[in-house]
């Protein structure tokens, strides 16, 4: 009886030292696995957060793309415009009776948006801004806008149509 007994006893301590390694295997696995979950897991983050911030500048991209869209379209409109502003500002130089009133609301109208007319006389000549039509000699110093023979415009910051000057200088 006592050999019967002594295996069992031999089989209990190697089974305890199996589950022993097992729990310690197990231990050592479960520790790999949080270590590669979190890892993992930044990566996603890191994915995400640049996802995120890619949608973002496309959205203010789009954003400032349609606004800049938008004023282009309207500058063209307004550009159409132009020869109606001229006709109108010759007639109300020519005395014409009933016109200034329809030209200061259109003007107005334009200016609240963001048309701006060039005020070149009596300032140096620019020709960024204006188109020296005509001439007139001077002492030999920086070129000045004498007369203004037909207004320029610029739009939200762009020069639209560049004035028509006479230049002494």
């Amino acid at each position: 009886m006592s050999e019967s007994h002594e295996e069992p006893v031999v089989e209990s301590v190697l089974e305890d030292s199996t589950q022993d390694s097992t729990v310690e295997e197990t231990t050592i696995t479960t520790e790999v696995s949080i270590e590669d979950v979190a890892k993992e897991r930044d990566e996603f983050k890191d994915i995400a957060l640049r996802v995120q911030a890619d949608f973002e500048n496309y959205r203010k991209r789009a954003a400032t793309q349609m606004s800049d869209e938008l004023d282009r379209a309207l500058g063209k409109l307004v550009e159409q415009l132009l020869p109606v502003l001229d006709a109108c500002e010759a007639a109300v130089a020519h005395g014409v009776e009933g016109v200034e009133q329809v030209w200061s609301s259109l003007i107005g109208a334009l200016q609240k948006q963001g048309l701006e007319a060039l005020d070149l006389a009596d300032k140096p000549f620019d020709p960024a801004l204006a188109d020296a039509v005509m001439h007139e000699e001077g002492d030999g110093s920086e070129p000045v806008v004498l007369e203004v023979l037909r207004t320029g415009y610029r739009w939200k910051g762009r020069v639209l149509r560049a004035a028509m000057v006479k230049v002494k200088g």
